[in-house]
């Protein structure tokens, strides 16, 4: 286990929601590896906290499928599999032409207004190179897109599947090789949303998961062949 991980101050959030974000940063950043356990005591020492709120924060980081409860072991950071990231990919790219199909017909000037802007602000934080705010970029920008579909029940389900899609993304964006077609890939989406065009909008935002897929599958067999743990 790390010996650097730092609480993440924020005091205007619960100390269970602060150790959250803390430990979920830092399993997603790869500081806390695939496989490694997280135990209650050493987590509460270096973080200056209870053993309560490291509990709290391990069942939310559960949830969202970043932590696995291990038999006889307890709580450890749990690995990608291609498995897990066909089925997570699978409803996201079925989830998502919806979305942006049903945002082709129902888009704003407003709304084109702020996608502009979300991807402005993408581009600009490409150049600064941080990976979290890249990725945070990324999420915005197709958030845009979801709100403008106007349908509340669909926004709610990606929001709900948002944080199983954010591992896979955050591991397609570390590699800096694939930046300059992710750009290319939005602007060409938002021409075909400026344009009404439903049906190309759908074949976009498809190949756009697809190529994602194949970026982390790629990452997936480098570390099987490397030896190292699956990520």
């Amino acid at each position: 286990m790390t010996e650097n991980l730092k609480l993440k101050q924020n005091e205007y959030l619960p100390l269970r929601d602060v150790v959250f974000i803390t430990l979920r940063e830092a399993i997603l950043k790869g500081e806390l590896q695939p496989g490694e356990r997280l135990m209650e005591v050493k987590l509460a020492n270096q973080l200056g906290v209870s053993r309560t709120p490291i509990r709290e924060a391990i069942r939310m980081l559960q949830l969202e499928g970043l932590v696995l409860m291990v038999p006889r072991k307890g709580a450890e950071v749990s690995e990608i599999s291609e498995q897990n990231l066909e089925d997570v990919l699978e409803v996201r790219e079925a989830l998502e032409e919806l979305s942006v199909k049903l945002a082709c017909e129902r888009m704003t000037d407003e709304d084109y207004e702020n996608l502009d802007i979300a991807e402005q602000n993408f581009q600009k934080v490409i150049e600064n190179g941080d990976l979290m705010s890249i990725t945070e970029a990324d999420v915005h920008f197709h958030d845009v897109i979801n709100e403008a579909s106007r349908n509340q029940k669909l926004i709610g389900l990606l929001n709900n599947f948002r944080e199983q899609m954010y591992r896979f993304r955050i591991e397609y964006l570390k590699r800096e090789e694939v930046r300059p077609s992710l750009v290319n890939e939005h602007n060409e989406l938002i021409e075909a949303l400026k344009a009404r065009d439903v049906e190309k909008s759908g074949v976009i935002i498809k190949e756009h998961i697809k190529n994602q897929a194949m970026g982390v599958r790629d990452t997936i067999q480098e570390k099987k062949k490397t030896g190292k743990k699956r990520y």
